[in-house]
């Protein structure tokens, strides 16, 4: 007797419908867009499209350390 495992089946709710693509929200709460071509949309293109309807919004970038004022070079101490 074999014994199958039934796939689960993850449900993706439409978020929104546009004439270019789809966008769906899965269950984990992360965002999927398909194109009019019924082709997944990756990275940048999905960024912008994402950004462009207002689901997500980029991260502030982190300030870049400040520099030492006396010079770019950490002084160390030398044995003469």
């Amino acid at each position: 007797m074999i014994v199958r495992e039934q796939k689960t089946r993850i449900e993706m709710q439409q978020v929104k419908k546009t004439t270019d693509y789809t966008i769906f929200k899965k269950g984990s709460g992360r965002y999927a867009v398909r194109d009019k071509a019924r082709k997944w949309v990756n990275g940048e293109a999905k960024e912008k499209i994402l950004l462009a309807e207002q689901l997500i919004k980029l991260p502030e970038p982190k300030a870049a350390p400040a520099e030492s004022e006396t010079g770019a070079e950490p002084e160390t101490a030398s044995d003469d």
